[in-house]
């Protein structure tokens, strides 16, 4: 027994070894951050399979609803007749906008023009025309026809006309596929003679309607166009002599332009020979003046100053040329300057010969300033004559102009009526062309006929449809479930739902007992709390932690048990333990371990309460390197008990003595004694059992512990059945542990 057990736990080290390699250090609190599971295919399969029935019984009622409301409907039929739209072109006549014509004249345009005409076929007024062409106002045959509750006397023959075109429209459906010309209207009726009837009559009412819209308006147009016609002829020749007779009677002589040119982009008619003149002679008389003003302002500049400070004197070549003479002049003097007296003839010279310079320059500075003032008085003569000429001109200007205000008024209504008239007569040309012209754009290319068989119901696609709607309602309901269903039932919830790591998965006894499983080293349940100790060797960074906590959300989860598993693995590994049992509301671990016979006399609390120490209330296994602490008489207030210093340094001496203190804490819900012990130790796992429905107690637990800032080791999952149906997308589903062979050979 000691071989087999020496070679499952060598088994289990390297086991935990691998899964610290794959999946890290199962000491970090946080490595499922996110909370939300992969997407998994075999997840959904298995999920199917596990809610087969529920998803047949769904479908099933589905189909036969769709069965009986198919066999409950009248049978109806459906007729239809196709139509072939064309452009029509609004070019005939050369004129972009032929109101006579359907305006489609340009390639992207075309489905609008398309979608015109179906609005077309869908109109009230079309279904108003079929209804009196076919008489079905008030027609008992079409009301039974159409499914219709007749109707009684009481109906006004408004009230009467509308509900039949309402029936009319809901029965007609119109289809215009797209990338084709070619329309169906169709027609939906429980005699298959009346839809055909109705249909055929849509598309000839429909083709009847375009050319008698065209027709009426074309008639109209050209009554209208005539009346205004003969109005716009009379204004034009009434204008036409009042504009010649006030030419007469003034003596006005229009230029060639005035003629042909008529109200020009100025809003003049033509210029007389006196405007014209007026025009120029004011142009040259602004550019005397602008010429003046310049000549002026150089004659200021130049008589004001030094002479040789003018821009005129400066810029003339000769003022240059002396300047420069007179510059290389005064250089040279300087230079004899420097080596000579005054009355050095060289010195002399040179001061004679910059002298004579100085007087050239003067005498060109004057001229150029005699110059500018001749040009200055041109300049002012010029203007004067110009702006006196202007002045002339001006009056001959005005009187002209006062003669030619009336004459402009007359000639534009003339003009006016002109431009009338000549497009009025253009339109009444086209529209005597156009009148004769009744080819309609629409064609009929399958006429309706009497349907053979009926279009609804449809069996095939009602079931096809309850197959949808069965398939689609038992998803959401499924989803529905399982999204609300909080309870922990395979091992990867742990990881998803409650987002700490899985440190053990414990199988469910199945015809077993439990502590006879624990003994069988062979066992499943026996084989899970050895890895689950594997686990815990590797939990933290520096192993197994020193003091550790179990404890559960609720009761009955198989905390105790996991307890004594977790303590008993360990010591089989040469490790002295020691187990606490900290419950000391409800204790187990006195009547769970054989050994200690229900005894409870001495424990945690009389240690405590100092009524015992240590050694007394340590207790004896069947391992050599396990002792156990039982909780001792139940005390009046368990957690101010807890609370004690003296619990501290319990912990501290029990650390100092054991490789592992292991405490055995009651359920967290509705108790402050597992969240207090678990601020006081290394790590804490939670025992959590298997589709245990908790209505978020196990997160609300979590929280309570996290709140402490604990450091949670993981969970392990007991009551497990991997064989369970509903558990069949967990990884876990179907496995079993190694079975051992009786035969020596294996």
């Amino acid at each position: 027994m000691q071989q087999i057990t020496s070679i499952s736990d060598q088994a289990d080290h390297n086991l935990a070894t691998e899964q610290v390699a794959t999946n890290g250090n199962y000491g970090d609190p946080h490595p499922y951050v996110d909370g939300e599971p992969a997407f998994d295919i075999r997840e959904i399969i298995a999920i199917v399979r596990a809610n087969l029935i529920l998803i047949t019984v769904i479908v099933s009622v589905t189909f036969a609803l769709a069965i009986i409301a198919t066999m409950l409907q009248t049978p109806r039929y459906t007729a239809a007749t196709t139509l072939q739209i064309n452009d029509q072109s609004a070019q005939i006549f050369g004129k972009q906008d032929d109101t006579m014509q359907d305006p489609v004249v340009a390639a992207n345009d075309t489905e609008r023009f398309l979608q015109t005409q179906v609005d077309i076929l869908k109109s009230r007024a079309l279904a108003e025309r079929v209804a009196q062409k076919l008489r079905l106002v008030g027609n008992a045959k079409f009301y039974d026809a159409m499914g219709v509750r007749q109707p009684t006397g009481d109906l006004t023959r408004a009230e009467l006309e509308d509900l039949t075109i309402r029936t009319i429209e809901d029965a007609r459906d119109v289809d215009l596929p797209r990338n084709t010309r070619l329309a169906t209207v169709s027609f939906n009726s429980t005699q298959p003679e009346l839809a055909a009837q109705i249909a055929n009559a849509f598309a000839a009412e429909f083709i009847q309607t375009n050319l008698q819209r065209r027709f009426d308006s074309s008639a109209y147009a050209r009554e209208f166009i005539s009346g205004q016609l003969s109005e716009a002829r009379a204004k034009l020749e009434r204008s036409e002599r009042e504009l010649n007779a006030y030419a007469r009677e003034e003596g006005l002589i229009r230029d060639r332009d005035s003629e042909s040119g008529g109200v020009g982009q100025s809003g003049r008619v033509g210029n007389s020979v006196t405007t014209a003149s007026l025009l120029q002679i004011n142009s040259a008389a602004n550019q005397a003046q602008a010429a003046r003003i310049a000549a002026e302002g150089r004659w200021k500049l130049i008589s004001s100053g030094n002479l040789l400070s003018s821009p005129d004197v400066l810029a003339n070549p000769a003022i240059s040329q002396l300047l420069a003479q007179r510059a290389q002049q005064m250089a040279e003097l300087e230079k004899q300057r420097a080596n000579h007296l005054e009355d050095y003839p060289l010195v002399q010279q040179l001061k004679a010969q910059v002298g004579v310079i100085d007087a050239q320059i003067q005498s060109v500075a004057r001229s150029i300033k005699a110059s500018v003032k001749q040009q200055y008085d041109a300049a002012r003569e010029a203007e004067s004559s110009l702006t006196q000429q202007v002045a002339q001109l001006k009056g001959s200007s005005l009187a002209e102009q006062d003669q030619l205000v009336q004459y402009r008024l007359l000639q534009r209504e003339a003009d006016t009526n002109r431009t009338v008239y000549e497009g009025l007569l253009q339109r009444y040309k086209e529209l005597n062309a156009a009148a004769g012209i009744s080819a309609s754009n629409i064609a009929i290319i399958d006429p309706a006929i009497a349907p053979i068989r009926p279009s609804s119901p449809n069996l095939l696609r009602n079931l096809l449809l309850a197959l949808v709607i069965g398939f689609g309602s038992a998803a959401a309901f499924i989803y529905l479930r399982t999204q609300l269903d909080d309870s922990v039932k395979v091992p990867e919830d742990v990881e998803g739902k409650l987002q700490m790591p899985l440190l053990g998965v414990i199988p469910l006894a199945q015809d077993i007992d439990v502590e006879a499983a624990m003994e069988d080293p062979k066992s499943p349940i026996s084989e899970g709390y050895n890895s689950l100790r594997s686990a815990l060797l590797y939990s933290t960074a520096s192993g197994l932690p020193k003091t550790m906590l179990v404890t559960s959300s609720q009761p009955s989860e198989g905390k105790s048990t996991t307890s004594i598993a977790i303590a008993r693995g360990i010591a089989r590994l040469g490790r002295s333990v020691v187990l606490l049992d900290l419950d000391m509301r409800r204790p187990a671990l006195h009547r769970a371990i054989v050994m200690l016979n229900g005894e409870n006399s001495r424990g945690v609390s009389s240690i405590l309460t100092h009524q015992s120490t240590v050694d007394e209330a340590l207790r004896d296994t069947d391992l050599e390197h396990l002792k156990v602490i039982t909780s001792g008489p139940i005390p009046p207030s368990p957690t101010e008990l807890l609370s004690l210093s003296s619990m501290t340094q319990l912990l501290e001496e029990l650390c100092a003595r054991f490789d592992l203190v292991l405490l055995d804490s009651p359920p967290v819900l509705g108790l402050a004694d597992s969240p207090l012990m678990a601020a006081l130790v290394d790590g804490v796992v939670i025992v959590i059992q298997s589709d245990r429905s908790r209505r978020g107690s196990l997160k609300a637990s979590l929280r309570r512990l996290r709140s402490m800032r604990t450091t949670i080791l993981g969970g392990v999952l007991t009551k497990f059945d991997p064989s369970d149906s509903g558990n069949r997308y967990s990884e876990y589903y179907g496995y079993s542990y190694y079975q051992y062979s009786n035969s020596s050979a294996n």
